[in-house]
């Protein structure tokens, strides 16, 4: 095997793996300057990170790459070829076939011109020739009229919209060799087409609005050979470093934040104390913040926009009360007669509150009887003609909702690709009830309110003392302490004899109160030292695998328990294999093994978060095996699901949340992360049993110090006073 410096271009004949981490395509040597194939007996072979490349590959395309290159001599079939390998190239570019032959080949094999097959495009080629790129470049209603000769009207939309993805080619090679990441061209390239180098030229930090960091943009700056300089104090600079530091706050879940939040990181990013002050000075972009100068908060206007349209629906909303009438009384009394029991006096306020208002919330603890109201409440909406729909974050806690309620269910995404509630002659009243509501960020609130008409009434309902949702912002707590939206906070739990007491322990612990007896019913505390913790897990994990879930603060952590309580409860389960450019690869997640997703992907009915078992490990097709999910659903293993596998018997609590198991056992480490929310929060997630497992003095700590998990700046609560 020998390597160098070399270049190469190919035509694309295979794409053997293809993923979010890693792309590798083959194909055929083209001659130097032509696009006749080479007779030489080797091909190429590209290895690269998919953000590095400027389009995803297509059988057809042509590829011209340089870089360092490995050579190695591969038996295929009776014959010895020679691979030549370019991993992480130093410049990768794509172009369209631009001869005949070579056109006419790609059109009819590329899955974006499907419909278009070999005839066809040879068709298309001797009706355009040499004119073929500049007629395509345009859809215009001359273009269309002289396709018609040889294309229907379907096929000249697919023609069209397959060329639109590659008619910014010279723009992505562009940025591709100006070290642009793949996602951010294509966010570039849809906001500013054609004029995307020239917004670039003008001000490369344009760049930082569509995902790339302040220090990303600094280098592409320093390599490149811009027709404008930017100097360390150019205003652009500065004011792009300053808008990066408020993005900063708003990773961190504020929706706003101040002089004093902002100083730090903008020293660290300008390193400079004159350059600082200058940033402050710079001005600001009226487009991307708005700086209040009674208070010298600095508000991002994308999420003040946000705030300010939740915040007018909800008191829109707020403002429609008094609606408990004779019609909703006798609704009332028929959903009570169901129950097999009598509601307490504060479920009857909670039931009467949701009816009487367009906009309620029903919060509380574990074991406070929010569902039985909300079951309750449905009924009584139901009776009263009302399409009740019911969502919540993720899948399980769809699924759990479902469950306790009896309505059909959803999750929030799957909502949001769906036709927006409108009233209808058949259908006027419409009740959108959020469950779960803790977790709703500030940019999901926003997609709802706009995704709903202003006459759909909406319950919330949830635990605002939960950790805060991923997302910026905190939209129940906001509206619980706005008390400005009907609430009812159900803060009795019912004990019932033979209990597990997890709801008391829970209350205690939200209150700030060491439980006297950390061990109690159906909880049981296993005092262990830091490094102990992953081990003690597993082993507790061993002892009921069918019904447990490890729940633990990081990832670190998490995937060191995986590993020991993979070996320990798994060890000989076939592993899911699959093959890369001729070589088979194993992944060390085993058929039987406890399998969790850590990306979205709604038309295969996964989600980041979604949790199932690896059924099995046997090839078909483009799957690689099968996952059954906790819903019942089967999911087959392709090459983008393999991507966001991963082993499931420990998640971290941001997983869990919304989720509820029989039996969890609690990493407690100390850290940045677990405070006394994480912990209550981590225990409101078992339904019969808990172990924790840490030291007792630890668990006192976080106990008894205050919650920093709620501490986010966010102005809604004040929009809605």
């Amino acid at each position: 095997m020998n390597a160098a410096l070399y270049e190469d271009q190919m035509r694309v004949t295979s794409i053997p793996y293809n993923s979010t981490k890693m792309v590798i395509f083959s194909g055929v040597p083209l001659a130097k300057n032509s696009y006749r194939t080479n007779s030489s007996k080797y091909y190429v072979t590209i290895k690269a990170d998919p953000d590095t490349i400027p389009v995803q590959p297509a059988l057809g395309q042509h590829w011209s790459v340089k870089g360092t290159r490995s050579i190695e001599e591969m038996e295929t079939g009776d014959y010895v070829m020679q691979q030549h390998t370019y991993e992480s190239p130093e410049h990768v570019e794509c172009a369209l076939p631009e001869t005949g032959e070579q056109l006419i080949r790609f059109i009819a094999r590329e899955s974006e011109f499907k419909g278009i097959g070999e005839s066809k495009a040879r068709a298309l080629w001797q009706l355009l020739g040499k004119e073929f790129h500049a007629t395509l470049r345009n859809d215009t209603p001359e273009s269309r009229n002289r396709l018609k000769s040889v294309l229907s009207d379907d096929s000249i939309d697919t023609l069209f919209k397959g060329y639109a993805k590659y008619k910014n080619l010279a723009y992505c090679n562009w940025m591709s060799e100006h070290q642009i990441p793949a996602s951010v061209q294509q966010r570039l390239l849809k906001h500013h087409g054609e004029e995307s180098i020239e917004a670039i030229t003008q001000n490369p930090y344009v760049l930082i609005g569509f995902g790339m960091s302040f220090e990303q943009v600094d280098l592409v700056v320093a390599n490149c050979d811009f027709k404008l300089e930017v100097t360390d104090c150019d205003p652009r600079r500065l004011s792009a470093a300053l808008e990066a530091t408020i993005r900063k706050e708003i990773e961190k879940g504020h929706t706003y934040t101040t002089h004093a939040r902002v100083r730090p990181y903008l020293n660290k990013l300008l390193k400079d104390k004159v350059l600082v002050a200058q940033a402050f000075k710079a001005g600001h972009d009226k487009a991307q913040y708005i700086l209040s100068p009674d208070t010298g908060t600095y508000h991002p206007t994308a999420q003040l926009l946000m705030e300010s349209v939740v915040a007018k629906r909800l008191k829109t909303l707020a403002s429609q009360n008094n609606l408990y009438d004779q019609h909703a009384n006798n609704a009332y009394c028929s959903a009570v007669a169901e129950l097999p029991y009598a509601l307490t006096a504060k479920q009857t306020e909670a039931v009467t509150t949701s009816l009487n208002n367009a906009l309620s919330c029903i919060t509380g603890g574990a074991g406070t009887g929010k569902t039985t109201v909300l079951k309750t409440a449905l009924r009584a909406y139901h009776q009263m003609g009302f399409e009740i729909h019911a969502v919540a974050l993720s899948g399980r806690a769809a699924m759990r909702l479902h469950e306790s309620i009896g309505f059909i269910t959803s999750t929030i995404a799957k909502l949001l690709r769906e036709e927006p509630i409108e009233p209808s002659a058949g259908k006027p009243n419409h009740l959108l009830v959020i469950d779960e509501a803790s977790m709703i960020d500030l940019p999901t609130m926003y997609r709802l309110v706009n995704h709903i008409h202003p006459s759909v009434r909406l319950v919330l309902t949830g635990d605002p003392d939960q950790l805060p949702p991923i997302g910026c912002g905190k939209v129940l707590a906001d509206i619980v302490e706005a008390k400005t939206v009907a609430n009812t906070m159900l803060d009795i739990v019912k004990r019932q004899e033979g209990s597990t007491g997890i709801p008391e322990y829970s209350k205690q612990i939200n209150q700030g109160v060491m439980p006297e007896r950390l061990s109690t019913g159906a909880i049981h505390f296993h005092e262990a030292k830091k490094g102990d913790i992953a081990q003690v897990c597993c082993d507790l994990y061993q002892q009921s695998p069918d019904n447990s879930r490890v729940m633990a603060p990081t990832k670190a952590l998490v995937s060191e328990i995986n590993k020991l309580t993979q070996h320990a409860v798994n060890p000989n389960g076939d592993r899911l294999e699959f093959e890369m450019n001729g070589d088979k690869f194993f992944l060390m997640l085993r058929v039987n093994d406890a399998i969790l997703f850590t990306q979205n992907h709604y038309d295969k009915g996964i989600q980041n978060g979604s949790l199932g078992t690896l059924t099995s490990v046997t090839p078909a097709g483009d799957s690689y095996g099968e996952v059954t999910l906790d819903t019942g659903d089967k999911v087959e293993v392709t090459q983008s699901v393999l991507d966001c596998m991963e082993l499931g018997y420990a998640i971290t609590l941001h997983k869990a949340q919304g989720s509820q198991f029989p039996r969890i056992i609690i990493a407690l480490q100390k850290g940045k992360i677990v405070d006394r929310a994480w912990l209550y929060t981590a225990i409101t997630r078992a339904e019969s049993e808990i172990h924790i497992v840490g030291s007792a003095d630890d668990m006192r700590q976080i106990t008894e110090a205050p919650s920093h998990s709620h501490n986010r700046n966010s102005y809604l609560k004040e929009l809605l006073r």
